[in-house]
């Protein structure tokens, strides 16, 4: 579900949590970076220029009325998820979660996969930046692991990826997972006259993997980073470009 507030443009995860969770995720529009980053990039390590990069990340906190900075991390394409409680700002991690209220744990991307999590009674949640890399070392185990509640109990929201129909890639990254289970090639279609060359689905990589763990309630997965250009930053697509933050906090007092 997207929304415009103020010329700024949001995507809202469509699924069943409940009131004390919020979560969105921004789009590239609607701030103050100009060539490549235009113009609502929200990171500070891509190139941008860090005064447009402050200004965004303030109009992002006033305009969404945030509790507190979000968590930005030094995402690594790894399988480490932290707790907000504990962490400190740059932490390397590529995984937040937190029971505690008016923490923001967020995500940069563009064509990896922000996976949220929650549970029916809002007492956790969490986010994850799953890129291939992240999926094979364990991301989403790893991720699950540091929610601490049972996974029947979860609810998942796939963010903005690169899709199914843009995302190519060789041998080697298929072999991975095929190794890992042989089901996972079910998650590759080959690329016509390129031998050798795949189309990946994270999101069916992603879908699989919450299932194995026991997580069934699995909702989103149906955007192109790639394919959708005036919505969303794309690595694959741009090359040097910006990025958008997946954000999710917990309002005790939301009702």
């Amino acid at each position: 579900m997207a929304a415009t507030i103020n010329t700024l443009e949001f995507i809202y995860p469509d699924w069943p949590a409940p009131a004390q969770v919020k979560a969105v995720t921004t789009t590239r529009n609607g701030g103050f970076s100009v060539g490549p980053y235009t113009s609502f990039n929200l990171s500070n390590l891509v190139g941008d220029e860090p005064g447009s990069v402050k200004h965004n990340r303030a109009l992002l906190k006033d305009v969404l009325q945030l509790p507190a900075e979000p968590l930005w991390l030094k995402q690594v394409h790894g399988n480490r998820v932290i707790d907000a409680f504990d962490a400190g700002m740059g932490e390397e991690a590529d995984g937040c979660v937190t029971g505690t209220g008016g923490m923001v744990c967020a995500v940069l991307t563009a064509d990896c996969l922000p996976v949220f999590l929650c549970d029916r009674r809002s007492t956790r949640i969490g986010i994850l930046h799953a890129g291939w890399r992240g999926l094979a070392s364990g991301l989403i185990e790893e991720g699950l692991r540091g929610i601490k509640l049972p996974t029947a109990n979860l609810l998942v929201w796939l963010g903005p990826a690169i899709g199914p129909s843009a995302y190519e890639v060789g041998d080697e990254v298929r072999n991975i997972f095929v190794a890992q289970d042989r089901d996972f090639s079910e998650c590759f279609t080959a690329v016509p006259n390129r031998p050798g060359h795949w189309l990946a689905d994270l999101y069916d990589i992603t879908r699989r993997k919450l299932r194995a763990q026991g997580v069934d309630s699995i909702y989103g997965g149906l955007r192109c980073a790639m394919r959708e250009h005036k919505l969303f930053y794309s690595h694959r697509r741009d090359g040097n470009c910006g990025r958008m933050a997946s954000l999710i906090w917990l309002d005790k007092n939301a009702r």
